[in-house]
């Protein structure tokens, strides 16, 4: 039955529409990426993408369907004018080509686009693999098995491979379609016995299989390259049995193939299936004796019992070759003894040289930092902070940072979400070696406005890790928030609100262009609200990563950004890295898994791919300007070939490194992913002779954090003075420890102000000796320190937390320091972690102190002294002699002032009011400071200081603070005072 006429119209039009509406969206997507590359200024990364994509797109989809086309057609017109066994009475190819014969062009057609539409997109994937082809560098260094520069393997290896991958997919589609084609045409019929084809569908389809045996040969020659990437031996690459056998293989299995193709093609002229029988016979005995069977047996026979000597050779081509690719060939190995004592003038005259070691751990003091620092509940910090150095008091520090990004609003709706709450504001820092009288943080930046302590400097955060999805500034009014302020009465507060004028973001004053991001993001109110104008900009994409993951797709990115104050700029600097798993021998990993350690599993840090990966340089160093988005890209690695590729791909995208700032070098690191990378490499390839390599007993693994039993101890930026070098430097270091054992075995530094020469630096204490590592070192501290971790969990109100267990060379030894944190056991949104301790631990000797420096001392003792264990204060009397002076008033006084503040602490604790703690500490250390006094006056001497007493804050130099908790936090003043 036929369809009414108006029904049989809607069909097309709506199909139409429904194209229309599809393209419309496509369109959007595409414009809007145009509009945000313009407005970063890299359309040329754009525009080459998009026409590298698109050109591979069409000339896929062109190829694979002339190809497969071509065969269907040719298929098509030789078919017979009566198929075979048309007069046997109706055959089921018959009914079929009965169904299909009316919609054949329709099928072709359609069949083709879909076919081209999938071929295209996969053929425009591989885009990464076309750059790298046709802008190939030499590396000007050949590979040792075939001689040939080691950019062939790189770029030219993997794009025969790809090409080879496409021309199968096309011969065996054109096999199957033309077959089917044939089949329904009557070109043959399956009838028993035996097939029965035509002549023209016999040649035809022995062309076609003769051309897939025909690559086929090409393949087995090519694979004779990919030997390199072997992982049949004892290490990655060619093994002795590879190149003994398995190359032969190869080429006696290329011939083969090649003499099976022209059989085939020799069928062509020749009726009957012998020779193409042969030639498929031939092929696959020889795949399975030649290809398979031989090779196995020299590896079972000849290489298996004696395969140390036998690997030997290619054992030590993989060692030079690994070194080299992951950059780590430099990494000096230097013996260390390691010693566990020395004598009171050595270690004393080395504790000088201690520079302020950083005892804020940036993974434990987010709370803190979000308590005493976050102002308003839409502000937030994020979960790991970031070290970075700075010049304070005319010395070089390490500092904790971190920016203050906008959070949740407070009301949610869409004009707070995107056109109110549109920026975070402030930058926050903090001395690593310093705190104040309560165990915080002593902030030299800070508040809202921020302090100048650095400098002054736009405080604005528009690009952030944690900012909005899009926010819509810059209208004609100020509505956006920008700070809190206090109102005029001082009560309260009110807010000051602000219009961006900064040159980020899309102009969207027009309605087409509002439209684009209308439909970009589903969102009507995009066109509908009034506070959208001629003036406004979007702001999207605004994660520091993601923006230079747009402009630079060829880079991998580390996976800490961090902020730093640049020339009056909050800079967020990214570190570059180009990757890749086509390095000749060199020992594959996967990426995600070297970087895994204790700091991506516990904090919401973005996890690294798992791809796997044997060549890395960290080549680039990127910034986003955290108030207007500016993007630029540092060569950094100047010599990489993979890097000066990539550049001749997308021209002038990445600057030279002599154009980076002076201001901008200062805080330049080694990033922290190349390292966990380097040093998981180290962790075997510290071993270079074959023979001990093929043996294992040397090999190292990175340490167990000792917070955690699964996951491994992430690397610490602290500033320490290597054995061999004078002067302190701001480096990133790890302990390693053996296989299967917890001692320590070698501690890796290496200078993280240094440029992408620099090199890693390995102290390997002797194996004849036991030294702690990370795990012992912290059982030893739960162990000594039981007794005072204990007072500072009050009556179960509170807990600890250990911060990084750091190691510095020190005295001809290694040196183990641990802050220790308190805060209150409730969980609840206003608790936070305060410095209450210092750990420190030389050999078997454990130094526990309110300050680094007490810790020190009592370790090392002072001036040549022994440590002194302090004691609790007694009054000012003899043991002979009782004192029976009567008590004056303001001894009296002093004493009530002292037992009163000491019972408001005690109650600031049960309710976890850390701040009136404090509060409470201030009054007792004066209270205790005029019982002294009036002791003084009374007996005309000097009374001893109570040992409730807050010690002094201690000067950055001495790394020390002092906590919150008073040292003896359970004695009550009334036998602190004495009598």
């Amino acid at each position: 039955m036929r369809m009414p006429r108006r029904p049989r119209l809607l069909v097309p039009v709506a199909i139409a529409l429904v194209v229309l509406v599809i393209f419309f969206f496509v369109f959007a997507g595409i414009f809007t990426d145009w509009l945000w590359f313009d407005s970063v200024g890299y359309t040329s990364v754009f525009s080459t993408m998009l026409s590298t994509q698109l050109l591979l797109f069409v000339f896929g989809a062109l190829i694979m369907g002339g190809i497969v086309g071509g065969n269907m057609v040719i298929a098509y017109r030789t078919r017979p004018l009566f198929g075979i066994g048309m007069f046997n009475g109706p055959q089921g190819a018959d009914r079929y080509r009965a169904a299909v014969d009316p919609h054949r062009k329709t099928i072709f057609i359609v069949g083709l686009a879909v076919l081209g539409l999938f071929t295209g997109s996969s053929v425009a994937g591989q885009w990464s693999t076309w750059l790298l082809y046709v802008n190939r560098t030499p590396f000007g260094s050949v590979d040792p098995l075939h001689g040939i520069d080691k950019s062939f393997f790189m770029f030219t290896y993997p794009f025969i491979r790809m090409v080879l991958g496409f021309l199968f997919t096309a011969v065996i589609i054109s096999i199957v379609v033309s077959a089917i084609v044939h089949y329904l045409y009557g070109g043959f019929r399956l009838q028993s016995p035996g097939l029965h084809a035509t002549r023209a569908a016999r040649v035809h389809l022995s062309v076609l299989i003769g051309l897939f045996i025909l690559f086929k040969a090409v393949a087995y020659w090519v694979d004779r390259y990919g030997l390199v990437f072997s992982t049949r031996g004892k290490v990655f690459g060619a093994s002795y049995t590879d190149v003994n056998a398995v190359m032969p293989a190869k080429n006696i299995l290329a011939i083969i193939a090649l003499i099976c193709a022209l059989l085939f093609f020799a069928g062509v002229v020749r009726p009957g299936g012998m020779l193409p029988g042969v030639g498929f016979g031939l092929m696959v005995l020889s795949a399975v004796l030649v290809g398979a069977v031989y090779p196995a047996l020299v590896e079972q026979f000849q290489v298996k019992p004696n395969q140390q000597s036998k690997e030997r050779d290619y054992i030590a081509r993989n060692i030079t070759a690994t070194r080299d690719a992951y950059n780590v060939a430099s990494a000096e190995v230097i013996p260390y003894s390691a010693k566990t004592q020395g004598t009171q003038q050595e270690l004393q005259s080395e504790v000088s040289t201690i520079p302020g070691v950083r005892l804020l751990d940036p993974t434990v003091l987010s709370p803190t930092f979000q308590q005493l620092q976050q102002i308003k509940g839409y502000y937030q910090f994020p979960e790991q902070l970031d070290v970075d150095r700075y010049t304070i008091d005319g010395e070089s520090r390490d500092t904790v940072v971190a920016v203050r990004e906008i959070g949740e609003p407070p009301d949610r709706n869409w004009i707070n979400d995107h056109l109110v709450y549109t920026h975070g504001f402030g930058f926050v820092a903090g001395p690593g070696s310093r705190t104040d009288s309560q165990g915080k943080p002593d902030f030299i930046v800070k508040d809202i406005p921020p302090t100048n302590g650095l400098g002054t400097f736009e405080p604005r955060i528009y690009f952030g890790e944690n900012s909005p999805q899009y926010s819509i500034v810059g209208g004609d009014k100020k509505i956006e928030l920008d700070f809190p302020e206090q109102s005029n009465n001082g009560q309260g507060s009110g807010q000051e609100n602000f219009t961006y004028t900064g040159k980020g973001g899309v102009p969207i004053g027009n309605f087409f262009t509002r439209l684009l991001y209308a439909a970009k993001y589903g969102e009507t109110n995009l066109l509908l609200s009034s506070d959208v104008n001629s003036k406004s900009r979007i702001l999207y994409n605004r994660d520091p990563r993601d923006r230079i993951q747009q402009i630079a797709p060829f880079l991998t990115l580390d996976s800490d950004p961090y902020p730093a104050i640049v020339n009056g700029r909050i800079l967020w600097i990214v570190d570059g890295y180009t990757m890749s798993e086509d390095y000749p021998y060199s020992q594959r990993r996967g990426f995600g898994d070297m970087t895994r350690d204790t700091s991506t599993d516990r904090l919401l840090t973005p996890q690294q791919p798992r791809d796997h990966i044997n060549y890395i340089r960290n080549s680039v160093k990127a910034t986003v300007d955290a108030y207007d988005g500016t993007v630029q890209l540092y060569t950094w690695d100047e010599k990489d070939p993979l890097l000066r590729t990539w550049e001749k791909a997308f021209g002038d995208v990445i600057k030279p490194k002599s154009a980076i700032p002076p201001q901008l070098m200062e805080h330049l690191r080694f990033p922290e992913d190349l390292f966990k990378v380097q040093r998981d490499i180290l962790g075997e390839y510290h071993v270079t002779d074959a023979d001990a390599f093929y043996g294992g007993q040397d090999f190292w693994k990175v340490p167990e954090d000792p917070a955690s039993s699964k996951t491994k101890q992430p690397p610490y930026y602290v500033t320490l003075r290597m054995p061999n070098e004078r002067e302190p430097r701001f480096s990133l270091t790890s302990t390693m420890v053996p296989n299967n054992r917890d001692n320590l075995a070698a501690f890796m530094a290496v200078d993280a102000t240094g440029d992408a020469t620099t090199k890693i630096q390995i102290l390997q204490l002797p194996s004849d000796t036991t030294i702690p590592g990370p795990k012992q070192a912290q059982n030893t501290f739960d162990t000594k320190a039981a007794s005072v971790l204990n007072d500072l969990r009050i009556g179960g109100t509170t807990e600890t937390l250990n911060g990084n267990l750091l190691t510095l060379p020190f005295g001809g030894g290694l040196l183990y320091v641990e802050p220790v944190y308190v805060q209150p056991k409730v969980q609840n949104s206003a608790r936070y972690p305060t410095l209450a301790r210092v750990l420190v631990m030389f050999g078997s000797d454990v130094g526990i102190g309110t300050t680094l420096q007490d810790a020190l001392e009592q370790v090392f003792g002072q001036g040549g002294q022994a440590p002194t264990t302090p004691t609790t204060p007694t009054s000012p009397t003899t043991p002979d002699q009782p004192n029976t002076t009567p008590l004056t008033t303001d001894l009296t006084k002093a004493y009530e002032n002292a037992q009163k503040a000491y019972d408001e602490g005690q109650e600031a604790i049960k309710k976890g009011d850390f701040a009136a703690y404090g509060e409470a500490q201030k009054r007792l250390s004066q209270a205790l400071k005029d019982i002294e006094s009036a002791l003084n006056k009374q007996k005309g001497g000097t009374a001893p200081s109570p040992s409730a007493t807050p010690t002094p804050v201690p000067s950055a130099a001495s790394g020390g603070a002092t906590p919150a908790p008073s040292p003896s936090p359970s004695t009550p003043p009334s036998q602190a005072a004495g009598s």
